[in-house]
């Protein structure tokens, strides 16, 4: 059945990477409720503030991309909870190499309408694998194993690249399965059910 408000969400999902990516900052903080909320591997902290790292960021050189894939809605009344498949891509040196990471994984969004208007609350991604290549495949890259165990293995690359280039790191970001995820879709449960905040 046709549902305008789904269809009005997962226009707001696709704004969002493509704002983003596209550095229309602008309109990029449009997707976002006044207390949005971000939480990526290297910055967890108020929609506002990761708009002002995207963008310093971006100025810099730093290249983070993003693809969505299909998406699924649980909504209750003015508020729902979105899982979008998604892949995020970075390039930058390791090592003196140049490589791509990509990461596969799905952003968990909690959603609410008000006033009229969808926005984001609160964005979660969940990383479930990822992957290092040399753009040039010919290239010798040796990674510090001691390093890439220190962070979870659907996210152990991107953040070897991330802290390479001077990123601080969360160590504890859900992935496909374990405590972290499972408590993120217990807040998604409470949300739907009325919690105060995600």
């Amino acid at each position: 059945m046709y549902d305008e408000e789904k269809l009005a969400i997962r226009e707001l999902i696709e704004n969002w990477a493509l704002w983003r990516d596209a550095g229309d900052w602008e309109r990029f903080a449009t997707v976002w409720h006044d207390d949005g909320r971000m939480n990526a591997t290297w910055c967890q902290a108020s929609a506002t503030e990761f708009i002002k790292q995207s963008r310093e960021g971006m100025d810099r050189g730093v290249n983070i991309l993003h693809f969505l894939g299909g998406s699924t809605i649980d909504r209750a009344g003015d508020r729902a909870v979105v899982q979008t498949k998604m892949t995020i891509s970075q390039r930058a040196k390791v090592h003196d190499v140049l490589v791509d990471v990509v990461c596969t994984g799905r952003f968990y969004d909690f959603v609410e309408k008000r006033a009229g208007k969808w926005g984001v609350v609160e964005r979660q991604p969940i990383y479930e694998k990822d992957r290092m290549d040399a753009v040039d495949p010919s290239a010798t890259l040796k990674l510090d194993p001691e390093l890439l165990s220190r962070f979870a293995e659907g996210y152990r690359h991107l953040a070897y690249l991330q802290v390479g280039i001077g990123m601080d790191v969360k160590t504890t970001m859900p992935g496909l399965k374990g405590p972290e995820v499972e408590a993120l879709y217990q807040r998604g449960k409470a949300w739907l059910e009325g919690s105060a905040r995600p």
